[in-house]
């Protein structure tokens, strides 16, 4: 291990994170007020899920390959449908509080904070078959790599959004939808 392995990581790291990092804006956008401790917690959800999946990939790759390969074509699919659905119930509740005078709860659930850790590094899988060479303890640093990474663009992320949902106030709520349906058709494209 030397500072090409670490500096290879750090990069695949931010390429895995951009996705991550757009949820993360747009969660700041939709949830102006979260707390400190909040944006660690939803920034560090991030990290894991893209700490598992190179992870998950490398084991498939190693252990289950042929079974992996039959999954592979319904990724896209699956990360399309996650972001959809979250950036339209995004959406959904940002027209409605405009058309509304009282301002609804606007918190982000654990679950569409789960749906989007799984939908924005679903795709982190393949990285298992870029690190197939490595040895276990290679994996693992790797992957940490990776989630450090999108841990701090994440937290940076959403505190971006937060700055950003002041200029749009009203309007942040459909924004955030807006985006996070664009990251899903983004990923579907991309395959």
């Amino acid at each position: 291990m030397d500072f090409g392995f670490i500096l290879n990581s750090a990069v695949l790291g931010i390429g895995l994170a951009m996705d991550a990092f757009s949820v993360s804006m747009a969660n700041g956008l939709h949830e102006p007020s979260m707390r400190p401790e909040k944006e660690l917690g939803v920034s560090g959800t991030y990290a894991v899920f893209q700490f598992l999946m190179p992870l998950l990939g490398w084991f498939c790759v190693h252990n289950a390959a042929c079974r992996f390969a039959v999954i592979r074509p319904l990724i896209p699919w699956t990360s399309l449908l996650l972001l959809l659905y979250i950036g339209g119930t995004l959406l959904t509740e940002g027209l409605r509080r405009k058309a509304e005078t009282d301002a609804p709860d606007c918190r982000l659930s654990l679950r569409f904070l789960l749906l989007q850790g799984i939908a924005t590094s679903i795709d982190a899988l393949s990285v298992g078959f870029t690190i197939a060479s490595y040895h276990t303890a290679m994996a693992l640093l790797a992957s940490f790599i990776i989630a450090a990474v999108t841990w701090l663009l994440c937290f940076s992320g959403i505190r971006l959004g937060k700055r950003c949902s002041l200029l749009l106030a009203d309007r942040a709520g459909i924004f955030g939808g807006l985006l996070l349906i664009g990251i899903g058709v983004k990923i579907f494209l991309r395959g």
